[in-house]
């Protein structure tokens, strides 16, 4: 836990050059990373594409381990705002928050009988780019079908 918080520290502290954070049609990002919820602790990863300005739609997809509920794999669409123009954040921020349509599906045979949840989401979200492709990000989030958050790495295409 110290090393990561140390990392944490680290990349917050970085001063370097970025460019302008533009979201727009035609911006793409792949996020990969872990998380906590109710189910378990998921492994993710996920694309955002910019549809209009501050606007993106994208998918995500997780798998989470967890020996007393059995494992599941999750798929999800989102859409999000970025408040970036809205609230003049500088640069190397992104601050977002948005919805997401998911399917909980159960894997495994040990007797859980939860069924399969489909839900509606809502998240919050943030980004710190240390540089002008690179982000850590923190997200949480919670609704009808999962709640929890995640942290991971961005990186734009």
């Amino acid at each position: 836990m110290k090393k990561i918080t140390v990392l944490i520290v680290f990349l917050f502290s970085l001063n370097a050059a970025f460019s302008q954070m533009s979201i727009d049609k035609g911006y793409k990002d792949f996020n990969l990373g872990v998380g906590f919820s109710g189910y378990g602790m998921p492994i993710y990863f996920g694309m955002d594409f910019g549809v209009y300005k501050d606007i993106t739609v994208g998918f995500n997809a997780s798998m989470r381990f967890d020996n007393y509920y059995n494992n599941s794999l999750g798929l999800s669409a989102n859409g999000n705002y970025h408040f970036n123009t809205l609230l003049e954040i500088p640069s190397n921020w992104d601050l977002y928050a948005g919805l997401s349509l998911g399917y909980l599906i159960w894997l495994g045979d040990d007797g859980y009988d939860g069924g399969d949840d489909f839900g509606l989401d809502i998240q919050v979200g943030g980004r710190y780019f240390w540089n002008d492709n690179w982000a850590i990000n923190v997200e949480f989030g919670g609704g009808t079908a999962t709640s929890g958050g995640k942290i991971g790495v961005t990186k734009k295409l």
